[in-house]
């Protein structure tokens, strides 16, 4: 007896978005993958992927949990609890402000970590440049962008 009437699958259709989103994906975990390493061979034990993109989010001043939080989609909770463990990593302080708000701030060591950051994408930079013309990135950068806009619009509905 055929099961090809009970189990008909439904219809796949190709999906540029799709594509675009596994992409992209993929890019930022290779690049989060190689900072994390780079930056632990160069003394930073808990460079993690995860606490790169949230420091990533942060202000290079003061910041306050509920705004990063709200920056993130997350809750207070989470970056509490993330906070905390930068905190105890060296990497961010927290600092008693006006009630019962804490300034969250980078460390030295956590402004060195950053800068270091900055320093391998720099020359994340160059190895794309010398394999990709550095116009067709700037034209990449440009329809992701566009992308963006139109997606928050498409959001918006």
């Amino acid at each position: 007896m055929s099961t090809e009437l009970t189990h008909k699958k439904p219809t796949m259709v190709e999906s540029q978005a799709l594509q675009l989103v596994l992409g992209a994906s993929q890019v930022n975990d290779s690049i989060a993958l190689y900072l994390s390493k780079s930056l632990k061979n160069k003394g930073y034990t808990f460079a993690t992927p995860a606490a790169l993109n949230f420091l990533s989010a942060l202000e290079c001043g003061i910041n306050y949990g509920s705004e990063i939080a709200r920056n993130l989609g997350v809750s207070r909770q989470m970056v509490a609890k993330t906070v905390k463990g930068l905190c105890l990593a060296g990497y961010l302080e927290q600092v008693d402000d006006a009630g019962k708000q804490k300034k969250i701030i980078f460390t030295e060591t956590g402004e060195l970590l950053m800068a270091d950051a900055r320093q391998l994408l720099a020359n994340i930079d160059k190895s794309l440049a010398t394999q990709i013309s550095e116009e067709s990135i700037n034209t990449t950068i440009k329809s992701l962008n566009q992308i963006q806009a139109l997606m928050v619009q498409l959001n918006e509905k």
